[in-house]
């Protein structure tokens, strides 16, 4: 059974992909590494690897949904079977609904957070607080499971609600509402930072170019940076490429979705550490930046209540529009595998995830350090399966990569990208030799054994097996051009 919707506009899918881009990792964590990582230096190595890794596999992750009009599994399935290779291949597919159903479930919980946010901003609760009232009301947050899993409930319903619709109804009416309405905020608030922040010490902190502050770990922090800020890897680049009209340019789509995916991380930054700056406060990192020095500095300015709450709102938003491609390319797999209606499906998919999202809000306070879970498995439950998605992702990208450069023939890729022969030549060298190396290097670097000087020797070995693989049994002579 195959899925035939088709997006209503060519745009659409642009809007879906940088919704998808666009999450909470672009609103901190991003401008973060870049201050911390040599400024222009960090943006440069990120600008060079979206070039070379990640618009390459974006652009072969949307051919292979688009070429096979089906969900991720499915549509390997189907690809696999018509190139005759072997089933192996499938596996790209389980990879990218596993991971999309793994990180539903913690990333609804921590975004979460922003609800709880946007109602004290609101509220005008902290006004005028200082910082140890703020820190002790976000542990005191952390520390409560019943109101972390009821902002989990409403925010994984809230998603469910929108992809339950259908893709036109649901998914296209609200990202053509949602994201042009997120960027008008992003702006307002950047613009309120201008006036009331330091935009000269946010812009100082961001891009001076300091490469000795580039370390070989920034290099990395970078190149993932760059795969993971797509969602490569994850099956909703695939799941919406399936809905991508025939017409649709591949290439000047992938370009327009990674510059305005960074646009929006640098605009998010300037906006942020104005702010921050503007407060005489430190860059913190991670939730402390985002839930605890950012309400600082709202409660120390003027409006900062309502601009505050305003903020909060965009974050939500963003989430959201990330969560709802976590939620599309399993549900896609039930009504096609097992002639689901589309709400029975978002239904299961999402209680799952919502039931699996409990052993995040745990790790905060039941399930906390010092507990039999981390006797067992030496870290938290929340730790322990964000570790298995910087896995899994960089492993689909991986074999994404290969599948796209090794099984396709010319003329399939010619149809798809309808492109000159000098960018298809290019195009398959990145995708059959730089991303698959460069995608090693991170996915080695997620697994806490690997360390120093090791990553690039066993990622070479981890390449060289890949393309002899690829090359030799996955994929029949008679199927390359």
């Amino acid at each position: 059974m195959s899925t035939h919707n088709v997006w209503t506009h060519k745009g659409t899918f642009l809007l879906a992909a940088v919704g998808s881009a666009v999450g909470l990792g672009n609103l901190w964590r991003f401008p973060y590494l870049t201050g911390e990582n040599g400024g222009g230096a960090f943006i440069l190595v990120y600008a060079l690897t979206i070039f070379a890794v990640g618009i390459p596999i974006l652009i072969a992750e949307t051919m292979l949904g688009r070429a096979s009009r089906r969900s991720p599994i499915m549509g390997m399935r189907h690809l696999t079977r018509t190139h005759h290779a072997s089933r192996a291949w499938e596996s790209i597919g389980w990879l990218g609904a596993s991971s999309a159903f793994l990180i539903l479930s913690f990333y609804s919980v921590i975004a979460g957070w922003a609800i709880h946010y946007t109602w004290q901003m609101l509220t005008g609760s902290l006004t005028g607080a200082d910082a140890e009232t703020i820190g002790a009301g976000f542990d005191a947050l952390l520390a409560s499971p019943g109101l972390l899993t009821l902002y989990h409930t409403l925010f994984i319903i809230a998603s469910g609600l929108i992809v339950g619709m259908g893709i036109h109804r649901g998914i296209e009416s609200s990202l053509r509402i949602m994201m042009p309405s997120l960027f008008v905020i992003l702006l307002v608030v950047l613009a309120y930072g201008i006036a009331n922040g330091d935009i000269g010490a946010a812009a100082s902190f961001l891009f001076t170019f300091n490469l000795a502050d580039l370390s070989l770990e920034g290099w990395l922090q970078a190149m993932g940076q760059s795969f993971f800020t797509l969602s490569l890897g994850m099956g909703a680049i695939m799941a919406y490429g399936a809905y991508m009209s025939s017409e649709a340019s591949l290439t000047r789509t992938a370009i327009a979705i990674a510059v305005v995916d960074t646009a929006v991380a640098m605009v998010a930054g300037l906006a942020i550490f104005s702010l921050v700056f503007g407060a005489g406060l430190g860059p913190g990192q991670g939730p402390g930046l985002m839930f605890v020095t950012l309400p600082l500095a709202f409660a120390e300015m003027p409006f900062g209540a309502l601009i505050g709450g305003v903020f909060f709102i965009l974050v939500l938003g963003a989430a959201i529009s990330s969560s709802i491609s976590l939620i599309e390319p399993v549900a896609a797999f039930l009504v096609e595998r097992f002639d689901l209606t589309r709400p029975q499906a978002v239904t299961l998919m999402v209680v799952a995830s919502w039931a699996l999202g409990l052993l995040t809000v745990t790790s905060f306070n039941v399930w906390a350090e010092g507990t039999l879970f981390h006797a067992l498995f030496g870290r938290s439950a929340f730790d322990l399966i964000e570790l298995l998605t910087n896995i899994f992702m960089p492993l689909g990208g991986l074999l994404i990569a290969l599948f796209a450069g090794w099984a396709l023939t010319h003329s399939e890729v010619m149809k798809e990208m309808r492109t000159s022969e000098a960018w298809f030549t290019v195009w398959r060298f990145l995708v059959r030799f730089v991303a698959p190396a460069a995608v090693a290097f991170v996915f080695l670097r997620s697994i806490p054994q690997v360390e120093g000087y090791l990553i690039p020797t066993i990622g070479a070995l981890v390449i060289v097996g890949a393309f002899a693989a690829g090359r030799t049994f996955l994929v029949e002579p008679s199927q390359e051009p």
